[in-house]
């Protein structure tokens, strides 16, 4: 009789991106070198794709790896750099604070879960919800009031790799986010949901 072969699970960590980090920060977002977001578009302190100086989103990225909190948290598989996950104390990003298309339900500064970016060869392996996990237990223990998020509801489709960054209702749910309203933002066509969890027990006004 053939014996069953078990296969281990991967060992998936969870960090702060810190200053000693970049270079793995650059592995997974220095694809498109001084082309790409470097996750400056959803922050707003950075001019936008073709237009900020060549080299400035990267370099501006590098010097918040110095903020409290950093931008992002980085998920290793063993050991191996194999996803990002890039946020922000809401208040203190332009790009939303000045948004028209997801409102500030109210003025509690919670931190704002901006984007996922998982390495090739790490997709469905559990990374993203593990940079999730990562996000809203170090919130919790920097004594922020919460996370925001602003995902898409798959509705039981599949979703383009390039849309979904900003992440799928159905994972935030499984910890405990509630959608508070759906947006006028769109990705992939689809409306993004403003999505929260309160860390005191109470609820948006909105929900």
């Amino acid at each position: 009789m053939t014996r069953a072969t078990e296969v281990a699970e991967p060992r998936i960590v969870v960090v702060p991106a810190t200053p000693d980090r970049w270079a793995d920060v650059v592995t997974i977002l220095g694809g498109n070198g001084d082309r790409g977001c470097w996750c400056q578009a959803p922050r707003g302190r950075s001019g936008g794709y073709g237009k900020a100086p060549i080299g400035e989103r990267r370099e501006t990225l590098r010097s918040q790896l110095e903020d409290q909190p950093p931008p992002g948290m980085l998920a290793y598989v063993d050991d191996e750099v194999a996803g990002w996950c890039g946020f922000g104390v809401r208040p203190r990003l332009p790009r939303l604070v000045n948004s028209r298309t997801i409102p500030a339900i109210d003025d509690k500064p919670v931190w704002s879960i901006l984007c996922f970016n998982i390495r090739v060869g790490y997709r469905r392996r559990g990374v993203a919800a593990a940079l999730l996990d990562g996000v809203v237990d170090f919130a919790r223990r920097s004594g922020a009031p919460g996370v925001e998020a602003y995902p898409i509801d798959p509705e039981g489709g599949r979703i383009d790799v390039s849309f979904g960054y900003v992440g799928l209702t159905p994972m935030f749910e499984k910890v405990g986010f509630r959608r508070v309203l759906e947006t006028a933002a769109h990705s992939d066509r689809r409306p993004r949901w403003l999505m929260r969890l309160d860390f005191d027990g109470t609820r948006p006004l909105r929900s």
